[in-house]
């Protein structure tokens, strides 16, 4: 049997960002170019080897708070980028 790919949308904070967390990103097709992470109230750091892992993947990784991740993504899209993103929300 194959496996599929456990995809865990619970994530309440910041700090359960996670390798395993982004693996929907991952497997959307197209593929994405860029992930915008909204962190909420304020910009939070992520783990370095969460974002080594995305960049292996091909996806650049913008982490922001979430009023400006919401701003950066409409703007992505409107200039036809191939972008996702990930909100927590304030």
């Amino acid at each position: 049997p194959s496996s599929v790919p456990s995809v865990s949308p619970q994530v309440g904070s910041y700090r359960d960002i996670s390798h395993e967390s982004l693996s929907l990103f991952r497997l959307l097709e197209p593929q994405i170019e860029i992930l915008v992470l909204g962190t909420g109230d304020r910009v939070e750091r992520l783990h370095p080897a969460v974002l080594k892992q995305m960049r292996e993947c091909g996806i650049a990784v913008e982490v922001q708070d979430t009023p400006n991740a919401c701003a950066t993504f409409n703007f992505l899209t409107s200039e036809k980028r191939v972008a996702a993103a990930g909100l927590i929300p304030p």
